[in-house]
């Protein structure tokens, strides 16, 4: 794969660290007031409202049904369905600031088993230091939380946990995405939100009765906008982002989106993130730094 990256590379990039790093933000004030289920289904539902149409103004359609929808509903459940509901669900807890630096784990998933499932993305020796950078910004991050928890703080350590395991499912879906992703991004990126949406409609219908529920204008609004803008648009940057420059190049976006989450939890939430989440946020930024270095 070439090192260098197209202007259009770094526009997707940069636009996708706007959206997925707001998107902590208006989680956490959706999930006020609304069950994480609930909150899910509305936005992937709003997200494939979205593209759908959009689908077919443009003259595509959905295949037919059979053996091609198998990897839409892999990528469905990987990286929309489960990480979706981890992720909403750890933010009942965790402060959206957080949240954003513990996503950074996501492209040090990536860069491990990109090296084993696609080609022209080795493990070289900056990406090893980067990864081990990166690593123990996590382990440094999540060490004060671990030790609270013998103190009666293990539902934010579960939470944590939560947040981590959604970044794993985001780094396993990048690697399928390049590996499975061979048509139209839009139709890709429809076919996933329509399949996440038929497996989690029924759930939160059953868990949270969503009719019974009374949410606030700011968790309405929040929604909407995860709906359309860090679901409906963001998939499909992600998927033109993925076949253009490769899922280790993508994952950087979740080095910047921490930035974003930071200050936007700071500025409009009043959030005051410990300086251990700042230092773990400096390692994993080292890493990726390193990481990114290429030998002449």
């Amino acid at each position: 794969m070439s090192a260098q990256r197209s202007l259009n590379d770094w526009a997707l990039l940069t636009a996708l660290a706007a959206m997925w790093g707001s998107a902590f933000l208006f989680i956490k004030l959706g999930v006020a007031t609304v069950p994480p289920a609930t909150l899910v289904a509305a936005r992937l539902v709003l997200g494939a409202a979205v593209l759908l149409p959009l689908l077919y103004m443009r003259g595509l359609h959905l295949p037919p049904p059979g053996r091609a929808w198998l990897p839409f509903i892999l990528m469905a459940l990987i990286g929309n369905a489960v990480p979706f509901y981890l992720i909403t669900w750890g933010q009942q807890t965790v402060p959206s600031a957080l949240a954003g630096i513990l996503m950074a784990a996501m492209p040090l998933a990536t860069m491990v088993l990109a090296h084993f499932a696609v080609a022209g993305e080795h493990m070289t020796r900056n990406r090893a230091g980067g990864f081990l950078l990166g690593f123990f910004g996590i382990t440094f991050l999540m060490g004060p939380a671990a030790l609270a928890s013998a103190g009666g703080s293990g539902l934010e350590v579960l939470a944590q946990l939560a947040i981590l395991s959604g970044a794993l499912c985001y780094a396993a879906n990048s690697v399928l995405a390049r590996r499975l992703v061979t048509g139209d991004f839009l139709v890709t990126s429809a076919a996933m939100l329509l399949v996440a949406s038929i497996v989690v409609v029924p759930i939160a219908l059953v868990l949270d009765r969503p009719w019974e529920l009374a949410p606030s204008v700011s968790s309405i609004l929040s929604i909407v906008w995860l709906g359309i803008g860090p679901t409906a648009v963001a998939t499909i940057c992600y998927f033109q982002l993925i076949s253009s420059a490769g899922p280790t190049f993508m994952s950087i976006v979740n080095y910047l989106s921490p930035c974003i989450a930071v200050a936007l939890g700071v500025a409009l939430l009043g959030e005051a993130p410990e300086a251990s989440a700042y230092a773990g946020l400096a390692l994993i930024l080292s890493g990726i730094a390193l990481s990114q270095l290429r030998r002449r």
